[in-house]
């Protein structure tokens, strides 16, 4: 980075501060975001981190920079609190592959079922469903519904066929994907593997079962960020979105962090929609207080309950 554009984001710094005291704000980011976006957070997490923390604090103000789902789960936990996003244009395209008239047919199709969506999901989605979870907590909650109950898992394919492997359960999938972490190819991650033999490969279940089982450890966001503190391993390589390696990097900085390999000319390596959210952008909504997250009463009650359900059955 240039001088000017050093001088220009610490100033950035300075004045996204002095907004958050003025209005008593708080911001959060989620991991996979720009570096500095992290840096200027006050709290930096994984979905479920996120969603604790918009539920449980003393903001009048709280802006989220991530995409929107989780800007709107925010405002579905604080009704009274306005709730800003740098970016209301950086959505989630796993979240828009689950139209809610669509999934509403593919659930009445199996009366009966109960429903479990992932948090990368519009609030209509969450409104039809019985419980939400993250990555960190599908385990738990998975293991906590009756053997006999049949159970609907979405938008997240490769999540869901992942944890139903694990916990030998039969699900019914909704086909849906996140294109980041399902164009890893086992070919290239094989690759790697054999390119780096004292690297470890870790993987976050949205990847496709043919890279999952190469992994010497798989888990959410935040299950990889851990196992990188704690493993003895000092070289590692990282299949989820690069994003990720800003925070493996400060807690482990003796370490050594590689994003997992993609086709050359793969223009999908990153979630273009996280990088959306920009330190001028924040800036500039947390100053104008806009964009602004609004949702329908009746439609927030509606999606608050698969919400509620997920912190409750959560551990700790």
């Amino acid at each position: 980075m240039t001088r000017e554009g050093t001088y220009f984001r610490e100033e950035l710094f300075q004045r996204i501060n002095a907004l958050k005291k003025e209005m008593n704000a708080l911001v959060l980011a989620h991991y996979y975001t720009l570096p500095e976006i992290q840096q200027v957070a006050d709290i930096v997490g994984d979905s479920l981190a996120l969603a604790r923390a918009a539920e449980k604090n003393n903001a009048d103000v709280i802006v989220f920079a991530g995409v929107y789902f989780m800007a709107e789960t925010a405002k579905i936990l604080n009704p009274a609190k306005q709730v800003l996003m740098p970016d209301l244009f950086a959505g989630c395209p796993l979240a828009d592959s689950c139209p809610a008239d669509e999934f509403r047919k593919f659930k009445n199709q199996h009366p009966g079922a109960i429903v479990i969506t992932y948090i990368n999901s519009t609030a209509e989605i969450k409104a039809l469903s019985d419980i939400t979870c993250t990555s960190s907590n599908v385990e738990h909650i998975i293991r906590q519904i009756p053997e006999e109950q049949q159970i609907i898992f979405g938008p997240d394919r490769n999540l869901g066929a992942y944890i139903a492997k694990k916990c030998n359960r039969e699900m019914v999938l909704w086909q849906g994907y996140c294109y980041v972490h399902d164009d890893f190819s086992e070919e290239y991650m094989l690759k790697a593997c054999a390119e780096h033999p004292d690297a470890e490969l870790i993987a976050h279940p949205e990847c496709q079962e043919e890279v999952l089982r190469h992994a010497h450890f798989v888990g959410s966001t935040k299950a990889l960020l851990d196992y990188t503190v704690s493993s003895p391993v000092n070289k590692f390589i990282v299949a989820t979105e690069p994003g990720i390696l800003y925070e493996m990097q400060k807690r482990s900085p003796q370490k050594s962090f590689m994003m997992a390999p993609k086709e050359p000319d793969n223009p999908r390596g990153v979630c273009t929609q996280m990088k959306q959210n920009t330190l001028e952008k924040l800036y500039q909504c947390m100053l104008n207080r806009t964009p602004e997250i609004v949702i329908e009463e009746k439609l927030r009650l509606e999606a608050l309950v698969s919400i509620r359900r997920m912190l409750e059955m959560s551990p700790g």
